[in-house]
């Protein structure tokens, strides 16, 4: 969006009708080009034109509206900083884009909160201002070409287009074949996020230094006082996810390199090693123990050392195939030499003691409440693991919840008999029974059975993984890119037909500003002629938008259309 500073300034001053005004799909075709050019330049290894790129993207008034947008319909739009600021009407947002501006700029503190993590422990994340939010969405939009530019082709965390299940299936075409390598360095970095040295992240990250050094030495505010950050980069900045990968990438490439270096291109291939890595996990194959042992954990250990990390004594195991590993919630293991893969035990007995604790804090509320409560976490679970061998943990989750619910149904009670409180809160559904549910009426007016997500209903799946050279910011990946977030939109909410039919026909995209609709951004299912109006819930009377295009909808009273299918 090319805008002369004078009529910036004039914008700036308008009424809050100027935020929904924004041409969204112009500020994101603005803001796209720029990143194409940074990645080509980035490509050809012309740093100069890199840093005049970067410098010219971040001073745009789309990208500063993109930023915005970014940090304002994400989850931690409602979780302040430590200014208590929320960016949640249209007039501080719009104010908000002239507070972007790099001259004068500092960085308040982090809030220090703590999350409880999987093994009982806690995770400490940094909550930064608004501000600073949007300050880290707007020198990102500048980073993330020059970072999947350079990343590893098998590192699958935080980056565009890739997942778990990513990491899972190039696991299972690296070690699934009879010749494959048959040992694995199970690695694991010690505080990863806490201890990554802020002078090498100077020295190496590929953006505005002045900027990056701000933001590592903001400092915490935790209980009331102002803390130092020597080293880190904190656990809850949007940028921070980029910069660890940064800091890791080359793991895969640097090792194949002094490998080759060392014995010879030959010989090197023969000792199958290979690296996966999500985030600050990874795993690394080898033909032997001795190899992975003597050869590739002392190169990696002194990798991290000059980052300023290193592996975790207590996770960092050499295991063979035929024991198995654990990565990511999944159990890898050959079986007769057959390698299959299945939700882990650890992986079952967390999200069981998540279930059962939802049961039991839940003791007194409706039983459509609780389903409606399990449901998402019960669909969640069963996806993630769809891709994989689970049938077997899905019926043995399905008999545990099972059982909790029944202690829940007699706890409510219990002077009743049990054929009673069988016959109140679990019902016949074809040939099933025991189905815990309860009729309710539906927005169409009908009353139906509200029942609880049957886990072994979901189908097993293989995962088509993302090709390995697939960059997100080449014009020659972007219709393979459409393809694969179109086609993973709709495998993710097929339980969910008629929203899938809906994103299908608008071409994933939204049905006023015409850009993509994601996870991140959200969605909304708008009525054209509204229900109050007599509009009916056909497909035809309905479209998705973006939540702010939704508002933009009804604050400004516009017409939207039914787009037309390509």
């Amino acid at each position: 969006m090319k805008v002369s500073s004078r009529k910036t300034r004039s914008a700036l001053s308008h009424a809050p009708d100027d935020w929904y005004a924004v041409d969204w799909r112009r500020v994101e075709r603005n803001v796209r080009g720029m990143q194409i050019r940074i990645a080509k330049a980035t490509r050809e290894s012309d740093w100069r034109r890199v840093k005049a790129l970067q410098r010219m993207l971040t001073r745009t008034l789309s990208a500063k509206l993109y930023a915005v947008r970014r940090v304002t319909q994400n989850q931690g739009a409602r979780t302040a900083g430590v200014d208590r600021e929320l960016w949640d009407s249209p007039e501080s947002r719009w104010l908000a884009i002239g507070q972007l501006k790099r001259r004068g700029y500092k960085p308040l503190p982090l809030r220090r909160v703590f999350i409880p993590k999987a093994n009982g422990k806690e995770r400490p994340l940094g909550i930064p201002t608004m501000r600073d939010r949007a300050m880290q969405a707007l020198y990102l939009l500048a980073l993330e070409p020059v970072a999947e530019s350079t990343s590893d082709p098998n590192s699958y965390g935080f980056r565009s287009h890739r997942s778990t299940a990513d990491a899972m299936s190039q696991i299972f075409v690296t070690m699934s074949k009879q010749a494959s390598a048959q040992w694995v360095l199970e690695a694991d970095i010690k505080g990863c996020f806490d201890y990554i040295n802020h002078d090498w992240l100077e020295r190496n990250v590929p953006m505005d230094t002045a900027i990056l050094r701000k933001w590592l030495k903001a400092g915490l505010i935790y209980k009331g006082q102002l803390l130092a950050t020597e080293a880190g980069t904190p656990q809850g900045g949007i940028i921070s996810p980029t910069l660890a990968n940064v800091t890791l990438n080359g793991l895969e490439r640097e090792l194949a390199a002094h490998l080759d270096a060392k014995l010879g291109i030959t010989k090197a291939k023969k000792l199958k090693v290979h690296v996966v890595r999500y985030a600050d996990d990874f795993v690394i194959t080898g033909v032997s123990q001795e190899i992975l042992e003597l050869e590739v954990r002392p190169w990696v250990e002194a990798f991290l050392a000059v980052r300023g990390l290193q592996l975790s004594e207590e996770k960092t195991r050499i295991t063979h195939i035929d024991q198995g590993f654990d990565f990511l919630g999944w159990n890898f293991r050959k079986y007769h030499g057959k390698l299959l893969i299945k939700p882990s035990k650890k992986n079952v007995q967390t999200f069981y003691r998540k279930v059962a604790e939802a049961i039991s804090g839940n003791k007194t509320v409706r039983q459509e409440d609780l389903i409606r409560l399990l449901n998402p976490m019960l669909r969640g679970w069963a996806q993630y693991h769809s891709s994989v061998v689970a049938k077997q943990a899905y019926s043995r989750m399905e008999h545990l919840v099972f059982q909790r619910l029944w202690w829940w149904s007699k706890r409510r009670h219990p002077n009743k008999k049990a054929d009673w409180v069988r016959r109140k809160y679990f019902h016949s559904v074809g040939n099933r029974n025991w189905v815990f549910g309860v009729p309710v009426v539906w927005p169409d007016g009908g009353s139906r059975l509200l029942g609880l997500y049957q886990i072994s209903d979901m189908p097993i799946r293989r995962h088509l993984k993302i090709k390995g050279d697939f960059h997100p910011f080449d014009p020659l990946w972007e219709q393979y890119g459409e393809q694969l977030r179109q086609q993973r939109m709709e495998h993710s909410m097929r339980y969910r037909t008629q929203w899938v039919t809906l994103y299908m026909s608008q071409g994933g995209l939204c049905a006023l500003c015409g850009c993509k609709l994601t996870d991140e951004t959200g969605w909304h299912d708008h009525h054209l002629v509204y229900r109050m109006h007599g509009g009916s819930d056909q497909l035809s009377n309905r479209v998705l938008l973006h939540p702010h295009c939704h508002q933009q909808v009804h604050v400004g009273k516009l017409v939207v259309t039914k787009p037309v299918p390509h």
